[in-house]
């Protein structure tokens, strides 16, 4: 008995004592202390279609999660680097993008992406739209041995950039009807 009331005391520790996610401390940092709820986009067969060239592959998904508050948006999506997925958290404004942050990175190299130093070259980036909306309008300087890494980050910019026009758009009640799935 003494070894299950050890073993009982010992998990609720840990959960006590455990740190709180990077999902939960990047919403945190974003969005204050009390946080949104999470809603869905849900896609219609264009903006799939969208998000395939952008991501330059097929996109599967039928519905993106985010959290909104006012005019700001955060993203949290992920994207294979080399071989892994890379879980990249995104912030977006009226004006741009705000802030990426790098949650997650599985791959053994590469991990230069998650630093500040690269990911504050996103600050302010939108989507270029003269020259296609799948592009951001910034250039983003690339890190030797790492050229996968940054593309994954690029496209997730992107895609979190083209996901937030979308539902910061005016609403006809067809993109009602695809945002709400109702």
């Amino acid at each position: 008995m003494r070894a299950i009331g050890l073993i009982l005391c010992l998990l609720v520790c840990s959960f006590s004592w455990a740190e709180p996610s990077a999902l939960d401390r990047f919403l945190v940092q974003s969005f204050g202390e009390q946080p949104p709820k999470p809603t869905m986009l849900w896609l219609n067969g264009e903006q799939r279609e969208q998000a395939s060239k952008i991501l330059d592959r097929r996109f599967g998904g039928f519905r993106v999660r985010y959290w909104q508050q006012d005019d700001r948006t955060a993203w949290v999506m992920d994207e294979i680097g080399k071989e892994l997925p890379i879980t990249i958290g995104i912030v977006v404004a009226d004006t741009g993008i705000e802030k990426v942050e790098i949650l997650e990175y599985r791959e053994s190299r590469g991990g230069e992406v998650k630093y500040p130093f690269f990911t504050s070259q996103f600050s302010g980036a939108r989507l270029d739209e003269e020259k296609s909306s799948q592009k951001l309008d910034t250039d983003i300087d690339g890190i030797s041995g790492a050229t996968l890494s940054v593309r994954a980050v690029k496209k997730v910019a992107t895609l979190a950039l083209f996901f937030h026009h979308q539902i910061s758009q005016p609403k006809s009640d067809d993109a009602q009807t695809a945002q709400t799935g109702h």
